[in-house]
């Protein structure tokens, strides 16, 4: 009895210990959300092959906003708009954190992503980052436990990806990014620390050069995002649809390959044509997702597809 007691007891202390991170975790990651003033920088360190030409250092930079476009108790939506001049909005990156999520595309090689599943066992407390394309399209994701340690927080993975959007129709010399990703709050805001590899998948892998990347997020004054709000305002409806789209397409548990280009046009382009013709009459949900599936399923490879309404 008393053994039964003492276990009892150590099992509450563990629950309300995994009650407290979890409440640790979820203010970090919607820490996140804000008006910042953001600079981006990578730079190409070293190389395995003395023979390599190191590419130009990539500097940029811009106000950028971060809000959440969905939550519960176990997920949290993380939408960025990038703000260029004084009210041009780019729909920008997406981040998905869903606490002990099983279910993975993982990123592979040549616009595919391959459908992995995870034992409950292996993401015990830990949160997957869905990082998605300007078109919700998928990119990268891994599962990883923030950290709170010493005053800081900060998550980490490693994870494979696609050429980043500053080289993909620069370079063909590789053609995955092994990408180390650290997201650490800071006192102003938080900063994106990247170590990557630039890797050619063929039989094997081959590593070409290492990078360095440093983004970080200030926060600034939030009346400079008001034309970001504004336009989300605008354009919810339709990206919300997408995202159903997507989500449709995910949920059949399949790898996912898609085609780089079709009329000389990629994805997104495609997507983002078709947002302002829904939009410009009056939106109407129903027809809206149907085009987007026709949309998508233009590209897609291989047995997965969309159904039609």
């Amino acid at each position: 009895m008393r053994t039964l007691l003492l276990f009892a007891f150590c099992l509450a202390i563990g629950t309300v210990q995994a009650q407290k991170k979890k409440k640790q975790d979820i203010d970090a990651i919607k820490a996140m959300c804000g008006c910042y003033e953001v600079s981006f920088n990578f730079a190409e360190t070293f190389s395995p092959n003395k023979d390599y030409k190191f590419h130009d250092n990539y500097r940029s930079g811009g106000l950028e906003y971060v809000f959440p476009i969905e939550e519960s108790k176990d997920k949290i939506v993380l939408q960025h708009l990038l703000i260029v001049g004084d009210n041009m909005i780019i729909k920008h990156w997406r981040q998905d954190w869903i606490y002990e999520n099983t279910d993975f595309h993982t990123f592979y090689k040549d616009n595919t992503w391959k459908y992995e599943s995870k034992s409950a066992d292996e993401v015990q407390g830990q949160w997957t980052q869905k990082v998605y394309q300007v078109d919700d399209g998928p990119r990268y994701e891994g599962s990883s436990s923030w950290v709170h340690v010493d005053g800081r927080s900060y998550w980490e993975n490693t994870a494979d990806a696609p050429l980043p959007r500053r080289e993909f129709s620069k370079r063909s010399d590789y053609n995955v990014m092994v990408r180390r990703n650290r997201q650490e709050i800071t006192a102003d805001g938080w900063v994106h620390e990247q170590d990557n590899a630039k890797v050619l998948r063929e039989t094997d892998d081959t590593v070409l050069a290492h990078e360095k990347g440093f983004n970080e997020y200030k926060k600034t004054d939030a009346g400079k995002c008001q034309a970001a709000k504004d336009w989300w305002n605008d354009k919810q409806a339709y990206w919300n649809d997408v995202r159903k789209v997507w989500n449709e397409l995910f949920a059949q548990k399949k790898t996912v390959q898609i085609e780089g280009k079709i009329d000389d046009k990629v994805l997104f382009m495609k997507l983002f044509t078709l947002e302002e013709e829904t939009l410009k009459d009056g939106y109407n949900s129903a027809e809206s997702i149907a085009k987007i599936k026709e949309t998508i399923n233009s590209y897609l490879k291989g047995d997965v597809a969309l159904a039609s309404n």
